[in-house]
């Protein structure tokens, strides 16, 4: 079928929620994928940082396949090793509680939100707040959504949950202002990916502990991006001054299928008991089974300096480029600033040159490329947006 037919579908058909480029990517391989004219491109977005350990990692082919010939699924209503192997997995590299999980990012934020609620009233607090930061994305379904400050202002969908507040990200003092007696959590993504790839500090990383621990609240990382080895170390906390209470992921989790988390403490791991939440999919064994096989890849400290390494050159690169005025990020999670040009039209640009990048607002291009990427697939990619953005 031809692309233009295929647009005519489409515009028939598919809600019009979503701005397509004019291609149709049909076959992938590693960082690369192709077209169905069978042009090949670079691939430096992996599916908005799903496709982190590549396309169709032979590893996780092959657990797939396996699985989709046993048994794909049974309902939370069973036990299945897969599911319960993959919350321990969680657990274990990270916050060391009990794990719930879901389908996506938006829905382990849902979850999030529930149980910081929950916690919140069994401390006899009747209308709970969450602090949240401007500039956040958490997700499009009302819970998520009503905690994202730049779209919760759309009146197309009010009225939207209450109980948040929100602050600005880059301002301890009034983070710190904002917790009181009525807050149920401090709710952030270390790195804002979807509004520019913007880096929380380090001080508000800490003002949100100091003010939690001292209201009683707890503190919520949204790693639907951040997790699983974006940044160079399987968590982003990691590499923070403070550890969260509760943690959300998604997006590479699954190595490419749909899948999300949310993971507690052991503080934390009991708040929401029986009957307090479900999910008709969540943790089957399909899921589960390439998940385990996505978290084999990532989880190797050889792969995550290499994701540092490749990272540094990445923005080394960008930093040199004429057309780029500011480049911030970690590890292989990476924003360019472009100097004066469209996004979108620099986007457009790289993608008919071959490399696929996403364009962030009216000025920033984001960076997302699968963390199994090597040093010459960087040099490609500079080299294209050295030839295309001059």
């Amino acid at each position: 079928m031809k692309v233009a037919e295929l647009q005519e579908l489409e515009s028939r058909w598919v809600m019009q929620t979503y701005p397509r480029a004019p291609v149709e990517l049909v076959r992938g391989e590693g960082a690369r994928v192709w077209d169905s004219d069978g042009k090949e491109y670079l691939d430096f977005l992996a599916g908005i940082s799903v496709c982190s350990v590549g396309h169709c990692h032979p590893a996780v082919v092959d657990a797939v396949r396996q699985q989709v010939g046993t048994l794909i699924h049974t309902s939370n209503l069973y036990l299945t090793e897969g599911g319960v192997r993959l919350a321990q997995r969680l657990c274990e590299s990270s916050l060391g509680g009990k794990a719930f999980l879901c389908n996506s990012g938006t829905e382990a934020n849902e979850c999030a939100i529930k149980l910081v609620r929950r916690h919140a009233h069994g401390r006899g607090i009747a209308d709970p707040e969450i602090v949240v930061l401007e500039g956040a994305f958490h997700g499009r379904t009302m819970g998520s959504l009503s905690a994202t400050p730049g779209l919760s202002t759309n009146e197309s969908f009010a009225p939207y949950l209450p109980g948040f507040r929100a602050v600005p990200r880059d301002d301890p003092d009034a983070l710190g202002g904002a917790v009181g007696d009525r807050t149920a959590a401090v709710m952030l993504e270390p790195i804002q990916g979807e509004t520019g790839v913007n880096v929380v500090p380090d001080e508000m990383i800490a003002a949100a502990r100091e003010a939690c621990d001292a209201a009683g609240a707890l503190l919520l990382f949204d790693e639907i991006q951040t997790g699983m080895g974006r940044t160079g170390s399987l968590w982003a906390y990691e590499q923070l001054p403070a550890r969260p209470d509760v943690m959300t992921t998604a997006k590479a989790l699954g190595g490419g299928l749909p899948v999300g988390a949310c993971v507690t403490t052991p503080e934390a791991a009991d708040i929401l008991a029986r009957g307090d939440h479900g999910s008709t999919f969540a943790g089957g064994p399909l899921i589960a089974a390439a998940s385990l096989a996505a978290f084999d890849v990532i989880d190797d400290p050889e792969l995550l300096r290499e994701v540092r390494d490749v990272g540094g050159r990445l923005a080394a690169g960008l930093e040199s480029l004429d057309s780029i005025a500011e480049v911030r990020g970690r590890g292989l999670m990476v924003g360019a600033r472009l100097d004066g040009a469209d996004a979108k039209d620099a986007a457009a640009g790289l993608l008919e040159a071959g490399l696929i990048s996403n364009p962030i607002g009216e000025d920033v291009l984001r960076f997302l490329p699968p963390l199994v990427i090597g040093q010459a697939e960087v040099d490609e990619a500079l080299a294209i947006l050295g030839r295309t953005l001059g």
